[in-house]
């Protein structure tokens, strides 16, 4: 399971408030068949610096276990972060368009209509799309 979300994170690591940004859990941590990802959603577009470590980790851990079943993808909403997970990984594997963001969100959104990304997310993805594919 990959947890997209900021709380469980918290929970999993057992701290409150910020974590030192020194700390070796600080943007991933990967318990077994868990993932847990210090994940915000906010307006101000996502910074590469964080979440290319945290998306390169996601597409790593669903690799690695893909071939044992399903794997869940949740976050606070289940429509903004998770799916994004799902979108990203989907285009990787040739699933939907990846020849632009735009065009992987629209093949998405006609399996997954509920994505609605946030902001943040959303300039992320765009501007880093082509990087993503190779990360």
């Amino acid at each position: 399971m990959i947890h997209a979300c900021k709380t469980c994170h918290q929970k999993a690591l057992g701290y409150s408030g910020s974590l030192p940004s020194s700390h070796p859990n600080y943007l991933v941590y990967e318990s077994g068949d868990d993932l847990y990802l210090n994940l915000v959603d906010m307006d101000r577009e996502f910074l590469p610096k964080y979440t290319h470590p945290i998306m390169s980790a996601a597409m790593g851990f669903i690799d690695t276990w893909i071939d044992a079943g399903p794997i869940l993808i949740h976050c606070n909403q289940g429509c903004s972060r998770s799916p994004a997970i799902g979108l990203v990984y989907m285009a990787r594997k040739g699933a939907v368009d990846a020849s632009s963001y735009q065009a992987a969100r629209n093949d998405f959104m006609k399996l997954f209509p509920a994505y609605m990304p946030g902001r943040g997310i959303s300039l992320y993805l765009e501007h880093w799309w082509q990087e993503l594919m190779t990360l």
